[in-house]
């Protein structure tokens, strides 16, 4: 009788064991490219308030720096933590492979998000992006050509050098003005590297102005650097002579757009990203999505989710054009 009762006893604790277990909140980080950068609040906003729906733990922590290797001391962090899932916004195509491959291999998931490892995706599960990353260069040469009527020496003020994303783009921009005839008058004259820092972006975007006088445009598909390149130009007063645009944030370039500084910019919902992020996390790791190319699976707000090559999501079809008739209805 003694025997029984412990054995139930026994039983019992572990059922209740496993029932703890099993109720731990899945645990999120999202490692960003560097402090201090506001894109990111709005990536984040989207990780907690679909953390607070789903019953997820989630923390955001990243370098003071955007250099290619300073995410890898805040992976490892991380990985001895023991979370459920790594998402990142990669510094680098290749110098996190290893680091990555690690979280892999102890079971995490491995998510980038608002950026890839664009040629080693297969040091991560799966990646969101805001839109088909193929389109942003063309659109950013698109928008700029519109504005100097397809014709003079051009410029772009990017991230770092090795920032994938960013690379991306500016790849596509090269081949799309030097392969599309209709851009054939328009002429890239220079790329520079504000490192998403304000004060090096502003010193880059005011040697451009002076190095290269016959300017009439800057591309900056940063946020760092769109706001940095138009503070530049509506403190020097040259709205009507150097355009600028690029990607940027609603919140940080509305005074730019109405005061006629800039007259239109692109982007999408980062908020979105960090929402979508987090549910396929949830949905992965407890067993409900299946990570396979083709898949679908509904995400509130955002609908049907389908899961493409190289297991990539998007979580609009285009990017966003805002101008001073939209801009006061965004409010990231």
């Amino acid at each position: 009788m003694l025997k029984k009762t412990l054995l139930t006893g026994l039983a019992l604790s572990m059922a209740m064991v496993t029932t703890a277990y099993a109720a731990d909140p899945i645990k999120i980080v999202y490692i960003g490219k560097n402090t201090g950068n506001p894109y990111f609040d709005s990536i984040t906003g989207g990780f907690e308030d679909a953390c607070k729906s789903l019953g997820c733990e989630f923390e955001f922590v990243a370098p003071a720096t955007a250099e290619a290797t300073s995410q890898i001391p805040f992976i490892e962090a991380q990985i001895q933590r023991g979370v459920n899932v790594i998402a990142i916004a990669p510094n680098s195509p290749d110098a996190l492979n290893q680091v990555l491959d690690t979280a892999k291999a102890k079971g995490i998931l491995v998510l980038t998000v608002n950026g890839d490892l664009v040629g080693n995706e297969s040091h991560r599960d799966a990646t969101i992006l805001p839109v088909d990353f193929t389109k942003t260069g063309p659109n950013q040469v698109e928008l700029m050509g519109s504005m100097i009527g397809y014709k003079g020496d051009i410029a772009i003020l990017s991230a770092t050098t090795e920032a994938p994303d960013q690379n991306t783009w500016i790849a596509a921009m090269n081949d799309t003005l030097k392969n599309d005839a209709k851009y054939k008058d328009m002429h890239l004259v220079a790329t520079v590297y504000g490192d998403d820092q304000p004060e090096k972006s502003t010193t880059e975007m005011e040697a451009l102005l002076s190095n290269y006088p016959n300017l009439v445009g800057v591309i900056a598909p940063t946020t760092v650097g769109i706001a940095a390149a138009a503070q530049v130009i509506q403190s020097r007063n040259l709205a009507k002579t150097v355009h600028v645009t690029g990607l940027g944030l609603p919140s940080e370039m509305r005074d730019f757009i109405k005061d006629g500084t800039v007259s239109a910019f692109q982007l999408w919902s980062p908020y979105n990203e960090g929402w979508l992020a987090a549910h396929f996390a949830v949905g992965v790791v407890g067993g409900t999505i299946k990570n396979e190319v083709g898949g679908t699976f509904e995400v509130p707000n955002l609908g049907t989710i389908t899961i493409a090559d190289k297991n990539a999501m998007n979580t609009q079809a285009e990017l966003t054009t805002f101008t001073p008739e939209n801009i006061d209805d965004f409010n990231f």
